[in-house]
């Protein structure tokens, strides 16, 4: 494979930066927001993967988390409210050499900006979208968010509220073209570290929700999962990242078990069987009850935090929150 000229040059007047290029200003979050461990998270990915800062942007719309770009020294565009997804799309098109990512909230992105986050999906353009999700808008002081869980009380919800939360990856993983979708914490940051990287990395939209305290407005959300580690389970994808990638022979990959070929164009995994439903008498009932239980696409692989490997026997039914990624 050939390399242009022009990106031959740019690889050979490469520059290492340091993490203080990236730093501006001082933080206006508040102490112990999880806002401060994603923008350090975020400047650690920038240094480890040598970004000039005149070659990054960071795009955002409104909110507590869209302060973000005012703390990188790089390019910014702070936007109006729900419309950081199209603004970062603008910029990727006319400038496709530029790493683009976007800073967005849980109210900022699922409520007014719901329109752009979804066909944001389904375009799979190359950004790496940060979902800073504490279940409340903070900036505007305690108004219920679409996450926000069942019952909290806020000024737009003082009785509680009525509604189930909005869960984010059940509604990306539903659109069509997702091709990297993860959750981490902000209190682990070593795996909110490796995951923002494995974003920036991939090719096509990354997003990534991540659990984020707010200690003013919603303290102690999260305290039972900061407290005991065995509730957090961590889940590393294994299937290979771009398996359409490899060449496949009739007959082999895209085949049954009895050795059938298939059309090339297919998808090389094997679908999901459909699982079976038992009847009032406990027997199998439907089309494919001969084929057993529902079986997942590809492998998923269950890495433990490191304080909890002691507890590895004892946390089966435990965890409660994931941290991790999936990408195809």
């Amino acid at each position: 494979m050939t390399i242009p000229v022009t990106e031959r040059l740019r690889i050979l007047t490469a520059v290492e930066h340091d993490l203080g290029e990236y730093q501006t200003g001082v933080p206006r979050w508040c102490d112990g927001c999880g806002d401060n461990a994603i923008l350090a998270a975020v400047q650690k990915v920038c240094r480890d993967e040598g970004l000039a800062p005149e070659r990054t942007v960071f795009v955002s719309g409104i909110g507590c988390s869209s302060r973000l770009p005012h703390y990188m020294r790089a390019y910014g565009f702070h936007g109006t409210h729900g419309r950081a997804l199209p603004i970062a799309e603008g910029v990727k098109m006319s400038r496709p050499d530029l790493a683009v990512f976007v800073s967005t909230g849980d109210g900022d992105c699922l409520s007014i900006g719901a329109a752009h986050w979804i066909h944001a999906l389904r375009y799979n353009m190359d950004l790496t979208v940060l979902l800073h999700d504490n279940r409340i808008y903070g900036l505007t002081k305690k108004q219920v968010s679409p996450t926000s869980p069942l019952g909290t009380k806020s000024n737009t919800t003082p009785s509680g509220s009525v509604l189930r939360g909005l869960d984010p990856l059940a509604v990306t993983l539903a659109v069509p073209g997702v091709s990297f979708v993860a959750q981490a914490v902000d209190w682990i940051p070593e795996v909110l570290h490796q995951i923002v990287l494995a974003a920036y990395r991939h090719k096509g939209m990354s997003f990534v929700r991540i659990l984020q305290r707010c200690p003013e407005f919603m303290p102690g959300a999260f305290e039972p999962y900061v407290q005991d580690p065995r509730r957090t389970l961590l889940l590393r994808h294994e299937r290979p990242e771009h398996p359409r990638a490899r060449p496949v022979r009739p007959g082999r990959g895209t085949g049954d078990r009895r050795g059938r070929g298939s059309d090339p164009g297919r998808d090389p995994l094997p679908r999901p069987r459909r699982a079976a439903v038992r009847g009032p008498a406990g027997g199998r009932r439907g089309p494919d009850a001969r084929r057993g239980a529902a079986r997942p696409r590809g492998r998923v692989r269950q890495v433990h935090h490191p304080a909890a490997r002691r507890h590895d026997r004892e946390r089966r039914g435990l965890a409660t929150w994931t941290s991790g990624s999936f990408s195809t």
